[in-house]
């Protein structure tokens, strides 16, 4: 312990800022965790997330809590993270988009199939009974005779 007043207050100062530094960063780490998973599950939300944890990281740099440069890195991975997000819910959509289009083609060719079998069951069967009334016919004259 110190035995100079000046070094005995300095240690109290020093323990008062770790402690608010310590809480600075907690919160900061917090809404950076909150963040990762707003960005998987919902983006629009975490698009709101980004601009307060900007805030926060920027006024964590100017209190010195941080460096400037683990601040800049900080938001440029977090708008990096987003950034990606957004590209694959794009991406996404466009392939549920062209899935359900490739769906839809299927569907369509699978009607006309089997509206091209029905089809061709009616024409057999037009053309069947002719070819049985035929046979019928020459039946029926051999049994005249």
């Amino acid at each position: 312990m110190p035995n100079i007043k000046s070094a005995k207050k300095r240690v109290l100062v020093i323990a008062r800022r770790r402690e608010e530094n310590r809480y600075v960063k907690s919160t900061m780490a917090t809404m950076i965790k909150k963040f990762r998973v707003a960005v998987n599950t919902n983006i629009s939300q975490a698009e709101a997330m980004l601009r307060d944890i900007i805030s926060y990281i920027d006024s964590a740099k100017s209190k010195g809590v941080i460096h400037a440069n683990n601040a800049s890195r900080k938001v440029s991975r977090l708008n990096l993270m987003l950034n990606k997000a957004k590209a694959n819910a794009v991406q996404a959509k466009e392939e549920v988009e062209t899935i359900s289009q490739v769906e839809e083609k299927e569907t369509a060719k699978k009607a006309t199939k089997t509206t091209k079998k029905a089809t061709k069951k009616e024409e057999q069967e037009v053309v069947e009974p002719k070819k049985k009334s035929q046979a019928g016919k020459k039946t029926a004259k051999k049994e005249e005779k």
